[in-house]
């Protein structure tokens, strides 16, 4: 049986920029977009099993962290590249920089290539709320934000449409960051009051955001900063030797996490011993585990950032961009008329279009930082193609 051409509209691949990202939520609001996420989210989580999972696969530096992230399950595979670099804004860098890709387990064709920067954003303040909706106190209207940088607006703004918070106490190191957070906040028609520590921050607070991202083994959160009942959502721990919360305030109360295998080596917890007991996500959004047990109690969320967030992230636009009409098709994978014929494509007509200036001058610089000097194109001769019989399906080689 002949099998039929093959080409890139049989293999459409989706791909979403930072501006296709940004009009979803122009025209869904960024509070239920939000929700919308966390809706995947949960949804996700709740069939835990049914996921091949491991933790991400991390490159460590002076500097700062790059990172892998998969998680498939048996339709769809996941994959983000994600970075932390907290001295990034001094070059004029964001410090968290992302993409991903989904991709059909079936054949392993992409789907879906897209910007995770503001999706990463969007995401971590969808898993911060929607974990505190299971278990912060159902009557918290105040929260302290420690920590007023890139991802600050997206955790107060999610708080804000999930659980109706609307008081807002602000600290940062930097008070411009404080200031620029405030400013945003009121546009959005919420109370903010900028404080001079994060003590001062937390009086009164009924949930506390860590949301800093130095490098080290911080203690932002102290013994007796925390009120009774208070429920602290601790994001900016994301790695080996960078921490914000004080091992005393970790086991004041449960302690919640996405995956522990990886929130060991990455966490808060990292600093405690490694029977210290800790609930699993999932097992609460099943019914499986019990959040908050009484009105006093502190509960903690231990926040890495775990790759089933962004499956469900990319669920999430991708379903969004299709239905909005947003993104452009990526011609990602080569249109053979014949799959077995890669060398086909070189004897084909092309348009020659050249990088741009500003790539090929930052691929330059990237290589000169390296100390890779550039090649110099040495001309091949390309043999002349000659006809070969076509083999059948079961005598084609691996690659």
């Amino acid at each position: 049986m002949t099998q039929p051409a093959l080409h890139n509209a049989h293999l459409p691949t989706l791909f979403l920029s930072s501006d296709d990202i940004a009009a979803v939520v122009t025209a869904r609001g960024l509070g239920a977009v939000i929700a919308g996420v966390a809706t995947c989210i949960e949804q996700d989580f709740v069939r835990w099993e049914d996921f091949d999972k491991s933790p991400r696969l991390a490159n460590h530096s002076k500097q700062g962290v790059i990172e892998l992230m998969p998680v498939s399950d048996d339709t769809t595979y996941s994959v983000k590249y994600v970075n932390g670099h907290p001295k990034n804004f001094m070059t004029g860098l964001p410090t968290v920089m992302a993409f991903g890709c989904l991709a059909r387990v079936d054949t392993g064709a992409p789907t879906l290539v897209s910007e995770l920067t503001l999706t990463t954003a969007i995401r971590t303040a969808a898993t911060s709320a929607l974990v505190a909706k299971h278990v912060a106190r159902p009557d918290s209207t105040t929260m302290a934000i420690i920590g007023n940088g890139a991802q600050s607006e997206f955790q107060c703004l999610g708080f804000a449409h999930m659980l109706g918070i609307h008081m807002f106490r602000l600290f940062d190191v930097d008070a411009t960051a404080s200031h620029k957070l405030a400013r945003h906040l009121a546009n959005a028609g919420l109370l903010a009051t900028i404080c001079d520590s994060a003590a001062q921050a937390c009086e009164g607070a009924d949930i506390v955001t860590t949301v800093t991202a130095d490098k080290t083994n911080a203690l932002i959160i102290t013994p007796g900063m925390l009120a009774a009942g208070t429920h602290l959502n601790a994001v900016g721990g994301d790695c080996p030797g960078k921490t914000e919360i004080h091992p005393q305030v970790l086991a004041s109360g449960p302690v919640f996490v996405e995956f522990e295998p990886q929130t060991r080596v990455e966490g808060d917890i990292q600093m405690l011993d490694p029977d210290f007991a800790v609930t699993e996500l999932w097992r609460v959004f099943k019914g499986e585990a019990t959040g908050r047990t009484h009105p006093a109690q502190i509960t903690v969320f231990d926040s890495v950032g775990f790759a089933l967030e962004d499956f469900s992230a990319m669920r999430y636009m991708g379903q969004a961009a299709h239905d909005l009409g947003l993104g452009q098709a990526l011609a990602l994978i080569p249109a053979l008329a014949d799959p077995k014929n890669l060398f086909a494509l070189l004897e084909q007509p092309h348009q020659r279009r050249g990088p741009s200036l500003v790539a090929l001058d930052t691929f330059k610089m990237g290589s000169s930082a390296l100390h890779m000097p550039m090649p110099v194109p040495v001309p091949v001769p390309v043999p002349v193609p000659v006809p070969v019989p076509s083999t059948s399906p079961t005598t084609q080689g691996r690659s």
